[in-house]
């Protein structure tokens, strides 16, 4: 059994598409002053002739050249998307045959805008185990595709985008950047919920699979943030005995400005301390939390604990507590 795992490297990618209120405001009803002050977000990219693997697979080129580390050092990778390249094969499984990782076995999660969380903890167990030395963990969501743009109320939000990292099992504890964990599913698929595929009713030739477009309930999402989101934090906190002062950083699913700046306010923990994409990515669904991550280690070298704590569909919630030493 090893004793935790460190960050070997991060990344993130966006497609070259930018996509502004203005340009909304042209195929529906809406406008920037509206999305601004409702959501806080100004642009966002869409991946044009680009699918969910293709922006995982840039991803992943740039983590092992940052780690200078060849493919087949690779033992597992994780796809965590909520819109995948195709039912099946796994999204995971096309970006191993793009990036050649030909000692790794792969598969998705798919928990929605926590599955960066649910992904990184999958990882971690797997390295801990002893059996496997080096994960790389890719969020990546082209929720483009997945968009009606005749509902403001949803589609305004949503970008496109992957983000990432490689993570090594070690024995040193000094080393480990692992330090708890807490996820949760509460069952509710009417809040959020995409591409559900109707039963089949009978055997017919005219039979074929009908998939609905993203929808969420944005009173109750706002509810359930607000709530049971802010209490999950304080109550995850409490339970590891740290103060929010003692925080470095505060990552949370980059839902929109407005519900981050209310858990900033409820978890005392001031905005610049708090990171965030989201005015210039939209909601990335699970790529916001290691998107946000991966940037603020460009701008700066993050020390000290680091709260990430992801939301939605399923619905799904959970907070990974990591500490990054000098």
């Amino acid at each position: 059994m090893n004793k935790g795992i460190k960050m070997v490297s991060i990344a993130g990618y966006l497609p070259d598409n930018v996509v502004t209120n203005d340009d909304l405001s042209k195929i529906m009803e809406t406008s920037d002053e509206w999305i601004q002050s409702h959501t806080g977000i100004k642009q966002r990219y869409y991946a044009f002739n680009e699918n969910t693997s293709d922006l995982a697979t840039e991803v992943g080129k740039k983590l092992l050249e940052r780690a200078n580390l060849k493919p087949e050092d690779i033992d597992l990778l994780i796809v965590s998307t909520i819109s995948p390249d195709a039912i099946t094969p796994s999204t995971a499984a096309i970006v191993e045959k793009k990036l050649n990782l030909k000692s790794a076995f792969a598969f998705d999660i798919s928990a929605a805008c926590a599955g960066f969380i649910y992904a990184l903890s999958t990882a971690h167990k797997f390295l801990v185990s002893g059996l496997y030395r080096r994960a790389m963990v890719i969020s990546a969501e082209t929720n483009s595709k997945m968009m009606d743009f005749k509902d403001r109320t949803s589609a305004v939000f949503f970008g496109d985008g992957a983000a990432g990292m490689i993570v090594e099992a070690t024995d040193d504890e000094k080393e480990n950047i692992y330090l708890s964990e807490k996820l949760i599913t509460v069952g509710n698929e009417e809040v959020i919920h995409s591409g559900r595929i109707a039963p089949l009713k009978e055997i017919s030739s005219d039979n074929y699979p009908s998939m609905d477009a993203f929808y969420q309930n944005g009173r109750e999402v706002y509810n359930f943030v607000t709530t049971d989101i802010v209490k999950h934090i304080k109550g995850f906190l409490e339970t590891n005995k740290v103060n929010s002062k003692d925080l470095s950083y505060v990552i949370t699913h980059q839902a929109n400005l407005r519900l981050i700046e209310i858990i900033s306010k409820e978890i005392e923990v001031p905005l610049n301390r708090v990171a965030t994409d989201v005015k210039e990515c939209g909601n990335t669904s699970s790529v916001g939390i290691p998107l946000a991550l991966a940037r603020k280690f460009e701008d700066e070298n993050i020390t000290g604990k680091v709260l990430l704590t992801g939301f939605g569909a399923g619905l799904a919630y959970g907070s990974i507590l990591l500490e990054f030493d000098e």
